[in-house]
């Protein structure tokens, strides 16, 4: 039985692995999935709770099927904080499968690219009007409620998901080359290079990655786009996340060199880059892949704590980060719940995925129980 088979035998490696293909399927669809756009506000729509769905008419009695009704935000009191829903039931709005709605452009791509880093549009996308579920009538269907500037919190769930799930990958993708191809020089040359290198990782292990934030969203420039910060967030985590998995690189690599291939290539004079990467890196494959599903859990996290202390993604641009950065404020932990426990609930369950997908993949690639 291969690896592949071991790695579908098991429930909670399956599990993790089906729950990521759904979150990335949909912020790759967001604009699809999402009803409407994250960054439109909705008239008198403030902090409105998860919509309510009825099946019978409150005005005949009758069942009508699956429908809404206009729900707007009426006064606050002021010694209690409770806020008034006005529902007006004279006007039920039926939900529907693919409805028409505000028009985008599916799977556009927009990446920054040099010497300015602005975004270039590199794919222009499919126009469409159509998504994926919706009311049809004068009703807004808010699943997960609104914020307070009345946007719609599912679809800035789905948006922002975009970039705390891809950080974590792009993050692994800068990382991992970089901490294998300097663990690889280390281990392989020895020596003095070996000694510089090994001491300067250490450095950076031991230094707070915490207080290398704070103090970076201390003397940065305020007014950073949203693409800048992305790529700064990118490089920051890359940066200090290299030095571990360089030195575990480097104690593989200390033995795979006295290996006979390694030698053979020696003595038919390869070029010592060349030996790294093509016959002494590929031996770790089975250790970068488990490492990497389980890297990418920490790159979100630390997408959220940069957003916490004000470095990250800012508003509007939703990330689940900035999203989450709203439970600092206890009234809104009590009064409106549902600002905070969606995005808390997707990155605790992202992170499960990985961490599940990695262990099952530890499983199944590990060289005893492919021997046995």
């Amino acid at each position: 039985m291969n690896w592949w088979h071991r790695l579908k035998k098991n429930p909670l490696a399956r599990f993790g692995a089906i729950l990521l293909l759904v979150f990335y399927i949909a912020v790759i669809l967001a604009d699809f999935v999402a009803p409407y756009n994250p960054y439109t506000s909705q008239p008198n729509g403030s902090l409105l709770p998860p919509t309510r769905v009825y099946w019978v008419s409150k005005e005949s009695g009758q069942f009508i099927g699956p429908h809404i009704y206009p729900t707007t935000q009426g006064d606050t009191n002021l010694e209690t904080g409770d806020r008034q829903i006005i529902v007006d039931y004279k006007k039920p709005s039926p939900l529907r499968l693919f409805v028409t709605g505000p028009e985008y452009r599916l799977l556009q791509l927009n990446l920054p690219l040099p010497p300015k880093w602005d975004e270039v549009e590199i794919f222009g996308g499919i126009p469409l009007n159509i998504h994926l579920f919706g009311a049809v009538g004068e009703a807004k269907f808010n699943v997960l409620g609104t914020d307070d500037q009345g946007r719609d919190q599912l679809s800035r769930l789905l948006y922002g998901g975009r970039i705390s799930l891809f950080i974590g990958i792009i993050g692994v993708a800068l990382t991992f080359p970089l901490g294998m191809l300097i663990g690889g020089i280390s281990g392989y040359f020895g020596g003095w290079l070996d000694s510089v290198i090994m001491r300067f990782s250490e450095v950076l292990m031991t230094f707070p990655s915490i207080y290398l934030l704070v103090t970076l969203g201390a003397v940065l420039p305020p007014g950073l786009s949203s693409t800048e910060r992305f790529l700064l967030i990118v490089v920051i985590t890359s940066f200090i996340s290299w030095a571990g998995l360089a030195r575990v690189i480097r104690g593989q690599v200390l033995s795979i060199k006295e290996r006979e291939y390694v030698q053979a290539a020696k003595a038919m004079g390869a070029n010592p880059l060349y030996i790294i990467v093509r016959h002494v890196l590929p031996q770790t494959a089975t250790y970068i892949i488990i490492s990497a599903t389980l890297a990418v859990p920490s790159f979100i996290g630390a997408e959220a704590v940069l957003s916490l202390i004000g470095l990250g993604i800012q508003q509007p641009d939703p990330s689940w980060g900035n999203m989450l950065s709203l439970a600092t404020n206890a009234s809104i932990l009590v009064l409106q719940p549902w600002l905070i426990w969606p995005s808390a609930a997707l990155i605790i369950l992202t992170v499960l995925a990985f961490n599940l997908l990695g262990d099952g993949l530890r499983d199944a690639l590990d060289p005893r129980s492919l021997r046995r």
